[in-house]
């Protein structure tokens, strides 16, 4: 502290005071795990009733409101009553609310009927009107949600500032944990259920309580409220009933109108967006690696979703949407963790494990309701057991009022007069005059015979555990038949599941490609070239190599920076021979000054490639070396010269050097001995004089002469023999041409 006066007030507080040395285990359990607890258990994790605590807030302030008939009303007036129960932001309370709701498809059992724009799940652009133009009730499911909730069915607790009481639970008379999806992000786990068709869930949760449960036959798989398809996987379905852990594959459905060469999209996976599909398609036709398709846009609209695409006549529209599922996110995943909170602890559990939960807290709230209605109907027998005593002298009863001075009195004198306890005594007197007559009396005394029965009747119920299985399997048929859909998302077997390959969409047509010494390369469709012209080139540029292939082969380029770069022919542009083609700098990322020496067309990678060095060495590798998912290859080849010529053979054949412009050799290639490594230097197969390179090296038919034989040469290394003068015009030799493959 500054030298000086103390103000007023101020004290000097040892350093301890404010500073204390704690372990961090203990910090944290002091500090952050009442936190991490406080959003696991009353946030983001789901219970056995299917609902979220801010979920549960809002519907049953709804149901306290009288929403559950009745007209809509603004939900700006839900959500100011929700408050009392959930104090967060109003914002907050109304997103929640949305997603509830009928018109935002969130849900394939929705509990808020809605008027006006709640957006829709489906689209991250549509967004929801404010509270104040939207009306909501509750939907009619939603009294099997509260059904008996006011006979003690769960516990209630008081709410964050005691002026109220809140239910714990609801006691849903389906699971409902399994009909709706349901995320949630907590601290240190996530939660993550997908949705089950309505109808499936109730036969299976009867099937299960029955004791016969035949899983796959009756949940036959997710289901979504967008639709879709599923790819289905037994496998991996298993795995997520037993575990409650794994994933499922959604795909779009789209239909294709021949007359106008359009598709048309109209149910997409649970998990993604309009716009994203939207966007992502885009960004591939941009790419050029979608060329099918001229034009895309979202028709959505009140008679719900559509993403619209022209595509070419010539396109094959499966094939184009096999296409876009493996590239789009027209399919997708849906990750399933079946985490819940099970009285207050979380806890992943399988199908099996929820259903018996389920049960058993069903169980609960049965017996619950049923003990509420024998303390009822046994209050009422208590009551008219004293009632009927009075039918014996209904003169003495009125006696007894009559002359009883005070009125304090008249409950014990009745008490004596008739001995009958307090409550049958205050109830007598609580009967108007006008009820004071044989007639009323008698009705009122014949309910006793029938109380009588069903308290027994309950009685028993309440002690089989048989009896009470019996009423949850009629509830949950009650509940099929009434609020029973179809399934919405079709699941799709055997050879509809098919994925295919990237690899096996690549239309498949032949291509010429073109290299120029200034690296520009052209890959121009054999249809093309029929009507092609000169092929255009900078003005300083010339081809230095060229060749024919297909549209499926990989591209490898061999740089004189000895890397070795990949392209599938099918990510290369076509383009036609007026244009320059497609600047390789660019395209594979090289350096300013790297450059080009040659190309070789893969489809297989069967063969031999056979390199030619201007130092003489020749070296021979197989061509599956470099069959690699790496688009670069650094050290492709040998350094040791510089390299002048890469020949592809499928067997070892002839081929002629020749040395400066004055000797040639012809050699077989099983001279050269096969190396297992890209960048082996080879062997000396031209012994060279000072100052003296290998100008030109090509395979014996592109060496014309007509006694090729002259130049043989029966081992490596060899010195060649002097080219006669014809063959030196017929080849050009003078030009020290290096050439392609």
């Amino acid at each position: 502290m500054a030298s000086g006066k103390k103000k007023k007030g101020q004290e000097d507080f040892p350093k301890d005071n404010f500073i204390s040395e704690q372990r961090i285990t203990d910090t944290l359990e002091i500090n952050y795990m009442p936190y991490a607890m406080s959003v696991i258990v009353s946030r983001a994790i789901p219970e056995i009733d299917g609902f979220k605590p801010s979920h549960r807030k809002l519907l049953y302030t709804m149901y306290q409101m009288g929403l559950i008939k009745g007209d809509r009303i603004k939900s700006a007036n839900v959500v100011g009553q929700t408050m009392k129960l959930n104090p967060h932001g109003d914002q907050a309370i109304y997103e929640t609310m949305v997603r509830l709701t009928e018109g935002n498809e969130a849900l394939l059992v929705p509990f808020v009927d809605s008027k006006g724009n709640f957006g829709k799940v489906y689209s991250k652009d549509m967004a929801y009107a404010a509270a104040r133009y939207t009306e909501v009730k509750l939907s009619p499911v939603c009294r099997e949600i509260f059904k008996d909730i006011d006979k003690n069915t769960v516990d209630f607790v008081d709410n964050y500032d005691s002026s109220m009481q809140e239910p714990l639970l609801l006691p849903t008379t389906f699971p409902n944990i399994l009909v709706n999806p349901n995320q949630g992000i907590a601290v240190g786990m996530a939660s993550s259920f997908c949705g089950f068709n309505l109808k499936e869930v109730c036969d299976t949760a009867i099937a299960y309580i029955k004791g016969k449960p035949d899983w796959l036959s009756n949940l036959k798989a997710p289901d979504f409220s967008t639709g879709g398809a599923i790819l289905y996987n037994e496998a991996e379905i298993n795995k997520i009933y037993e575990t409650g852990r794994g994933s499922v594959k959604l795909r779009a459905k789209y239909r294709y109108i021949k007359e106008e060469s359009v598709i048309e999209i109209y149910e997409i996976p649970y998990s993604t967006t309009i716009e994203a599909i939207v966007d992502k398609i885009i960004s591939l036709i941009k790419s050029g690696k979608v060329k099918e398709i001229t034009d895309i846009r979202d028709e959505t609209d009140l008679n719900g979703l559509k993403i619209t695409m022209d595509i070419r006549k010539s396109a094959d529209p499966d094939m184009l949407m096999h296409k876009l599922f493996s590239m789009t996110p027209l399919s997708d995943s849906v990750s399933c963790n079946f985490n819940l909170l099970v009285k207050g602890s979380p806890v992943t559990l399988g199908i099996e494990g929820i259903l018996r939960e389920w049960t058993d807290f069903r169980m609960d709230s049965v017996k619950r309701r049923i003990s509420f209605d024998i303390d009822k109907k046994s209050e009422r027998y208590h009551l008219l057991e004293g009632l009927s005593k009075i039918l014996l002298d209904i003169d003495k009863a009125i006696a007894i009022i009559r002359n009883t001075e005070k009125e304090v009195d008249v409950v014990p004198n009745l008490m004596a007069g008739f001995d009958i306890d307090e409550v049958q005594a205050e109830y007598i007197a609580e009967i108007k005059l006008r009820n004071i007559n044989k007639e009323y009396i008698l009705k009122r005394v014949s309910e006793m015979s029938e109380l009588y029965d069903e308290i027994v009747d309950l009685k028993g119920t309440l002690e089989s555990d048989r009896k009470i299985k019996n009423i949850i399997c009629k509830e949950l048929a009650e509940v099929s038949k009434k609020y029973g859909k179809d399934r919405k998302t079709e699941i799709l077997t055997g050879e509809d599941t098919k994925i295919i390959k990237p690899e096996e969409m690549v239309a498949d047509y032949g291509i010429r490609l073109f290299l120029t010494k200034h690296n520009y390369f052209k890959k121009i469709s054999l249809v093309s070239m029929r009507s092609a012209g000169a092929q255009k080139l900078k003005d300083d540029d010339e081809i230095v190599g060229e060749g024919e292939t297909t549209n499926k082969s990989d591209i490898l380029f061999f740089s004189d920076k000895r890397a070795v770069y990949k392209l599938k022919a099918n990510d290369i542009p076509d383009c036609k021979a007026s244009s320059l083609g497609e600047y390789l700098n660019n395209i594979l990322g090289m350096e300013e000054d790297e450059r080009i020496l040659a190309f070789i067309a893969a489809e297989d990678y069967s063969g031999m490639l056979v390199f030619g060095y201007d130092n003489g060495k020749m070296a021979k590798v197989p061509l599956s070396v470099y069959d690699s998912s790496r688009k670069k290859l650094i050290k492709g080849y040998s350094a040791k010269g510089n390299l002048i010529k890469i020949l592809r053979i499928q067997e070892d054949t002839d081929v002629v050097l020749v040395r400066d412009s004055d000797k040639a050799m012809l050699i077989n290639t099983e001279l050269i001995p096969l190396m297992t490594t890209k960048s082996a230097a080879g062997v000396t197969a031209y012994t060279l004089k000072k100052n003296s390179l290998v100008s030109r090296i090509c395979l014996k038919d592109e060496f014309e002469s007509e006694n090729a034989e002259f130049y043989r040469a029966a081992k490596i290394p060899g010195t060649g023999r002097f080219i006669a003068d014809e063959d030196k015009d017929k080849n050009d030799i003078s030009r020290q041409m290096k050439l392609f493959e």
